[in-house]
This record gives C-alpha cells, structure tokens and sequence, in this order.
C-alpha cells in the first residue's frame, strides 16, 4: 500500500523487542504520550477546521506528509538484555503500537471532538429529548468501535477484513447522520447548533475511512508476483 500503510510488523514485532524491561509506569507513560497526540492532532484540526483540504493540512502537521499517513519506520531490534535508562528514550521513540498509527490517532480524535459536545447536550433533557441523546452517543461508539477494530485489521495486514470494518464503521456513520437529519433532531435548537459543527466532522471521518478502503482494495488487487 502506498498511502495510509503502515511498514510495521505487529505479528514479529514483540518477538522483535527481546526482554523490554518495561513496567506498568513506563506502559502508562506511553499511553499518557500518545493521548498527547490525539490532542495535538485536535489542536491542528481546530486550527485549520475552514480549509477545505484539512485532512491533508493536519497530516502534514503532524509530520505524516499527505498520502502518507500510516508510514512507519520499522521497529528496530533490541537485544535480549535489560533495557537501561540510557537506552529507554530511544526505545521508546522506536516502538510501535496502534496508537501511534496515524489512521487511529485521526480518528479518535475527530470522534473525541464529536463525542464531547454531546455529551453536555445529552445531559440535559430540556435541549435533547432523551431517545435521540441516547441514539446518537450508541452510533457514535459503534462507529468508533468498528474503525478501531479495522484499524486493528489493517495493522495485522488483514486488508479485506479491514474493508468489511471499515464498511460497517460507515454504516454506523450513516445512522448518526441519519439521526442529525431527521425531523426530531432538527426540530431542537440546541441539536440544529450541534449538527451544523458535527457534520463537516463526520464527512471528514468518511474521507479518511474511504480512502483506506481505496488502498485496501488496491493492495488486495496487486498481483502476487508483485509481492515477491
């Protein structure tokens, strides 16, 4: 896959890492990094939220380059010895997990962007009649679930597999958007003020997701000698 491909090797990678002498702390410190970048990616989104080529602006923003989202260096391989603190930053840097893929970092923090102005509309019965604040937060985790799963796929080289989450990840988007458009919705002020925000965010997430498809079905269409 050219675009929105990922060169690591999650299925060796463990083996990979030798003895990586890190324990919980230093496991919550990832973490608590790559939150870091959900956030970051959210803070260049926000910035360039009124150019019509925003997907492309943050990617390059975030150092992904456009077209590129999911390039990943190879991890590198650590000797089976204990890690020392000389070594722990560089090994850090070198690791990958999913949360450092670029497909999942964009779309959990889109969804984080549409999930949390809801959530204080959802709180309210005056604003939002209770079945459509409860509809609305069930499709945007299924949405969410669904691509995490298919980004999980992709990560793993399960192209076809990836499309069909990805397929049903879209699906869900649908319903959230057939439930912004529908007369109960639009009926709400605070819902008409929700979904004039949500929606450009929504068509982002299904840019991005279909042009993961796009390479998937490339890639499965590639010819077996052109692997070898």
């Amino acid at each position: 896959m050219s675009d929105f491909d990922s060169d690591s090797s999650p299925e060796n990678e463990w083996e990979e890492r030798g003895d990586l002498a890190w324990n919980e702390f230093d496991w919550e410190r990832y973490l608590r990094e790559q939150d870091d970048s959900i956030h970051r990616y959210l803070g260049f989104y926000e910035a360039f939220r009124h150019s019509p080529t925003r997907i492309d602006a943050v990617a390059e923003q975030m150092g992904w380059g456009t077209g590129n989202w999911s390039d990943e260096e190879e991890p590198a391989e650590f000797p089976e010895t204990e890690v020392s603190a000389e070594t722990s930053d560089r090994e850090e840097a070198e690791i990958y997990t999913l949360h450092k893929n670029p497909i999942f970092i964009a779309t959990k923090a889109i969804y984080l962007s549409v999930k949390r102005p809801w959530e204080l509309n959802a709180g309210d019965a005056a604003k939002v009649p209770p079945p459509l604040a409860l509809g609305l937060l069930a499709a945007l985790h299924r949405g969410e679930e669904q691509a995490v799963q298919a980004i999980h796929a992709l990560d793993f080289g399960d192209y076809a597999m990836a499309i069909s989450l990805f397929k049903r990840a879209l699906s869900a988007l649908n319903s959230t958007l057939a439930l912004l458009n529908a007369d109960s919705a639009t009926a709400h002020r605070a819902v008409m003020a929700y979904r004039e925000e949500t929606l450009p965010k929504l068509f982002d997430l299904r840019e991005i997701w279909l042009r993961v498809i796009s390479e998937c079905r490339e890639e499965l269409d590639r010819p077996v000698d052109e692997e070898s």
